[in-house]
């Protein structure tokens, strides 16, 4: 399984990575939207990526509907996260083709959930 983990924070990145590693998946990482892109395309289709809201350089709605009009991606489920989103941006967000969300802070059982209900499964 593969998965790209684009997050502006260092930290956030690296627990995600650590997560996503202790579960099987094959970690590809960027920091923003425009280097998100460039991965994307030196890397086979990923099974998921998990989004930073807060993107620089190209927000995550714009990187969300570029990764959707790529019909190799069509099957990748998009797991956005932020810290406390109100309705409009997960709206906003799901509309744009996202699978779903994960609210900062989260625990491993939360994210656990998450894959499992996106059909990944893991030993």
């Amino acid at each position: 399984m593969k998965a790209l983990v684009v997050e502006s924070s260092n930290t956030m990145r690296s627990v995600f990575r650590r997560l996503l590693c202790m579960r099987g998946f094959e970690v590809s990482e960027a920091d923003n939207g425009e280097q998100a892109l460039e991965v994307l395309h030196g890397m086979d289709v990923p099974d998921i990526v998990l989004l930073d809201w807060s993107l620089n350089e190209i927000s995550s709605l714009e990187y969300i509907a570029q990764l959707r009009q790529q019909t190799a991606h069509n099957t990748t489920v998009i797991l956005f996260s932020s810290v406390e989103p109100g309705m409009p941006t997960l709206l906003r967000a799901l509309l744009a083709g996202a699978d779903d969300y994960l609210i900062k802070p989260f625990t491993s059982r939360q994210i656990d959930e998450k894959l499992a209900k996106a059909g990944f499964t893991w030993q």
